[in-house]
């Protein structure tokens, strides 16, 4: 069942904060890579490109766990417990440049790479824990 992000903890999602995202390998293993994210209403926006591990842990298995700390204060972080609720190649390459723009203040992704697919992955929180 989706749970809201509380009010007091969404500005982490306007800073450059990175956030830990954590997939599961095909043998069960966690897997997490440090991403760059955003908000879209209640669901966190992951963006990467098709065919990295963590694309294709999150088409097998659409458990994720991820945890995103004060860039500011690193004892207050919000770590959550959901599911991927989609995943869509709609919109990825405009926002890859939205967060390029957050993260490295720049108007376009610079690592984009000949033929590479974006992808992004609206995640849905179901567990809430918070620090801080």
């Amino acid at each position: 069942m989706a749970v809201a992000i509380p009010d007091s903890y969404r500005d982490l999602f306007t800073k450059r904060a990175f956030v830990y995202l954590s997939t599961v390998m095909p043998d069960g293993s966690p897997q997490v890579t440090p991403v760059w994210c955003d908000l879209d209403g209640n669901h966190i926006r992951i963006n990467t490109a098709k065919g990295r591990v963590k694309d294709r842990n999150m088409r097998r298995n659409r458990k994720v766990a991820l945890t995103v700390a004060d860039p500011d204060n690193p004892y207050r972080y919000l770590a959550v417990r959901g599911e991927v609720a989609e995943i869509t190649e709609q919109g990825a390459d405009a926002h890859i440049d939205l967060l390029a723009k957050k993260y490295l203040g720049q108007e376009k992704y610079p690592y984009r790479k000949p033929g590479e697919v974006r992808v992004i992955y609206k995640i849905r929180p179901e567990k809430i824990s918070t620090m801080g």
